[in-house]
């Protein structure tokens, strides 16, 4: 099975839109959405809940008081000043360091885990598809994003592809979305932020050996941005796989939960069909 993932260096790229056409597309496949911070693949991809489970990534110090004698000691070594004067914690600041627990002289505080989000599993008429939502302020999102994917490989039936909608950014969700991947795909815009964003992404590609390629999305907003785009992936040897088009109808499309492809909007359809072909084509190499 070929994993490719594809990822942005900030969110709003259309990286999902692309995904979810390519679901349309890519026959004999496996999809996850791998930004659990923010997911919206789900809104464009109907079917059957498979699985869905709580997830506990974090964490948390729960103070006994029939032990506690109110010495003050897990107090004085809190950082995040998450034990209020009534010796109670405060879930929003524990960090869930243990230090508390270390420095409690009659063992009255443990750590207990906490719920930080859910995973989903769905059978679609596309594919199984994996994933998940973080909770509200909770942390440990990259967690999250190995779960989903482990969730995903482990609903394989002898699939070829897995496409995965990755995180944006560069943290350690973007990590945990191209690890063990064959090969990655940036979309960007043609903007001077766009092709930073881009730069960034693709360093953290490289620095982890993963072949990485470029999609430069509503290139004809700006075609002198989008030659230099072009330009530093040519000298940078990052092949340029797809060049779509700025359509407002996609918008209008989005809007109806289509993609461009069930709309009809035949010259972006007919560019991330050529997408395909040529990313296909790549990872023969």
């Amino acid at each position: 099975m070929k994993q490719i993932v594809f990822i942005s260096g900030k969110g709003g790229t259309g990286k999902s839109t692309v995904v979810a056409s390519l679901s349309l597309l890519v026959k004999n496949k496996i999809m996850a959405d791998c930004d659990v911070d923010a997911p919206n693949l789900h809104l464009l991809l109907s079917g059957k809940r498979q699985s869905e489970v709580d997830y506990f990534g974090a964490e948390e110090a729960v103070i006994d008081n029939a032990t506690c004698i109110s010495c003050g000691k897990c107090r004085e070594v809190c950082r995040f000043d998450a034990i209020s004067g009534n010796f109670e914690i405060q879930p929003m600041k524990c960090e869930g360091c243990g230090a508390c627990m270390l420095a409690c002289p009659v063992g009255a505080i443990s750590m207990a885990d906490v719920k930080t989000g859910q995973t989903y599993v769905d059978a679609t008429q596309r594919g199984t598809f994996s994933h998940a939502l973080l909770d509200i302020g909770a942390e440990g999102s990259g967690k999250l994003v190995t779960e989903v994917k482990e969730n995903l490989f482990g609903f394989i039936s002898g699939e070829e592809w897995a496409i995965v909608d990755g995180s944006p950014g560069i943290g350690c969700s973007v990590i945990a979305s191209i690890t063990g991947a064959d090969a990655v795909v940036v979309v960007c815009e043609p903007t001077m932020s766009g092709q930073s964003d881009m730069e960034r992404v693709l360093g953290v590609a490289r620095h982890f050996g993963i072949p990485a390629f470029v999609c430069i999305n509503k290139y004809t907003l700006n075609l002198r941005m989008t030659a230099r785009i072009e330009y530093f992936c040519e000298i940078n040897g990052f092949p340029v796989v797809g060049k779509i088009s700025f359509e407002p109808e996609i918008v209008k499309a989005l809007q109806k939960l289509q993609t461009p492809m069930e709309a009809g909007i035949q010259n972006v359809a007919r560019e991330i069909e050529r997408l395909w072909s040529v990313l296909k084509s790549e990872l023969k190499k």
